[in-house]
């Protein structure tokens, strides 16, 4: 290939003599030729002519006394344009320094020709900077969950609520599904086609080029792929060695508190968030926490919460993949408290009257009888009283979780179910045969097509808190409690209805209320990240009720 000819008259840059020197038989009245900065080609002095190649230089080795010397830097390049041409054409994605990586971005959307224009601007990409060509993905949006995710992310953007047009994109590993996911959300929104705003990224959780690509064209993933403990850190990773902040769905402890142990210090150093837990059943009970904590005069020590499920003459199912995540979650129980000893947790206070913990009992107030909700919705909720306490000084809630379960019957038969269940999932053999016949083990509660619409449709739940504390002027420190509050969150279907409305209003709060999050990144539980956002607005706007039953009382 021939080589290029002379450009326009450059300013050439000042060579130190020491570091750099003439090749053999080249001469020139306006000193010695320069090594191109890029590519290995030559430039020419500025008396070039064209048709004369340039001679070679060599460089010679800088000696130890002449280290102050500095290899002439390369020359600015103009800067990008941060913003691309709406209709942009089919562009291969980002794929980094490597030039690998399989994100591709449709003809029609913004697309990766803006990735790479908005990558050249320099931007991180995290919460707050808008150079990146999408505002979020969502990722494994082909899946059962996930086409419920598209379904609202298209919901929220054609609202007209955000404080602009919400650029984003769909990703997974096939084209074809994500397209129908799109087509079906379309259609359930009343639709000819979304707009050319949303795009389409191939990304398989097993590549983790392509991960790192999706990651560094967006300033926010919905990560919607699960057992989280398989597929859920080579997205959390690439997030937040890209820049990218990172919301997630996840009920597992274990990979919660992982998270925390190995991202939480890197997040902050980035600058990004990550945060798990954002739909049913931790983000009722850890902003229902914090909703009752606020309508309290005085200050709130402790909470009990119960879960009421009301189903329609369907009755109600979900999806094997959360089945698979319970089982998974049950067999690495013990994993826990290694991942706790490691993390370090500085103990919380407890404030005021010790709250007791119960196993089964009739509950009065419902007419029913009660055991201890298992899930994360504990541990999530501790997790935001320990750092509301260390980080903002406020005072630790105790927390306990109940669900009501019915007559003295459905006592007896969970029983025994949970008691198959825990054996089963602590050998390898007992959890194939969990995973393989979800519906006979589940009682037909969790099948492999998940629930109906009219199933989804006829089924709610509601969420009461019972709070106690002391009234103000009163010492947590001394007496009893002697103030008193009832709280409640109801909201539809829980699985795949209210879990998508409270993912993307999360997704939501950390693009639109920037200014009232943490200022350190890091991996937070959503009331530590959200507890001064508008997120509960946002969610009773989207049908998502909280309210208080009685009034504190004395």
């Amino acid at each position: 290939m021939s080589k290029p000819a002379c450009g326009p008259e450059r300013e050439r840059l000042p060579l130190p003599p020491s570091c750099w020197t003439e090749s053999k038989g080249s001469s020139s009245p306006q000193g010695p030729r320069r090594r191109c900065p890029w590519r290995g080609q030559q430039q020419r002095p500025r008396s070039c002519p064209r048709a004369a190649p340039p001679p070679r230089l060599r460089r010679l080795r800088r000696p130890r006394a002449h280290s102050a010397h500095k290899r002439p830097q390369r020359p600015p390049r103009a800067p990008a344009s941060r913003t691309a041409p709406a209709g942009a054409g089919r562009a291969r994605g980002g794929a980094g320094p490597s030039g690998t990586g399989r994100c591709l971005a449709r003809a029609g959307s913004a697309g990766a020709a803006a990735a790479a224009g908005a990558m050249a601007a320099g931007g991180s990409g995290g919460v707050g900077e808008p150079e990146r060509p999408y505002e979020l993905v969502v990722f494994g949006a082909s899946g059962f969950t996930g086409q419920f995710v598209v379904e609202e992310v298209a919901r929220a953007a054609a609202s007209g609520a955000l404080r602009g047009p919400l650029r984003w994109a769909v990703a997974g590993r096939s084209r074809e599904k994500l397209q129908a996911v799109l087509e079906r959300a379309a259609d359930r929104l009343g639709k000819a086609a979304l707009g050319a705003e949303v795009g389409v990224l191939l990304c398989d959780v097993g590549d983790a080029a392509s991960l790192a690509a999706m990651a560094r064209q967006t300033r926010l993933v919905l990560s919607c792929v699960g057992p989280y403990r398989f597929f859920g850190e080579p997205v959390v990773e690439a997030c937040v060695e890209n820049g990218a902040s990172y919301v997630d769905i996840s009920g597992e402890p274990q990979f919660l508190e992982e998270m925390y142990l190995k991202y939480n210090a890197k997040a902050a150093e980035k600058g990004v968030y990550v945060v798990g837990s954002c739909g049913f059943d931790s983000i009722p009970a850890d902003m229902g926490v914090l909703y009752t904590r606020d309508k309290l005069q005085g200050t709130l020590t402790a909470v009990e919460s119960f879960l009421t499920m009301n189903f329609g003459p369907e009755g109600s199912s979900l999806h094997e993949g959360t089945w698979q995540s319970a089982v998974y979650f049950l067999a690495d129980e013990n994993n826990l408290k290694t991942i706790r000893k490691k993390i370090g947790y500085a103990p919380v206070p407890v404030i005021g009257a010790k709250l007791k913990k119960r196993l089964v009992f009739y509950n009065q107030q419902f007419r029913k009888y009660s055991i201890p909700f298992t899930p994360s919705d504990v541990s999530v909720v501790e997790r935001s009283q320990r750092y509301l306490h260390t980080e903002l000084k406020e005072t630790p809630v105790q927390y306990g979780a109940y669900v009501n379960i019915g007559g003295l019957g459905s006592v007896i038969k969970l029983t025994f179910a949970g008691i198959l269940l825990l054996l089963l999932a602590k050998f390898s053999s007992g959890r194939k045969l969990l995973i393989k016949y979800p519906e006979f083990f589940s009682a037909g509660y969790f099948t492999k097509k998940g629930p109906t619409q009219k199933q989804m449709d006829g089924t709610s739940f509601t969420m009461t808190f019972f709070g106690e504390g002391y009234s103000e002027g009163q010492d947590p420190q001394n007496g009893k409690p002697n103030v008193k509050i009832c709280t409640e969150v109801k909201g539809p279907e829980p699985g795949y209805v209210f879990t998508p409305i409270a993912m993307v209003q999360a997704a939501v709060s950390l693009l639109e209320d920037a200014a009232c999050l943490p200022k350190q990144g890091g991996v937070y539980s959503p009331a530590a990240v959200f507890c001064k956002t508008k997120l509960i607005d946002r969610l009773n706007k989207r049908g998502i009720e909280f309210s208080v039953i009685s009034k504190p009382e004395v």
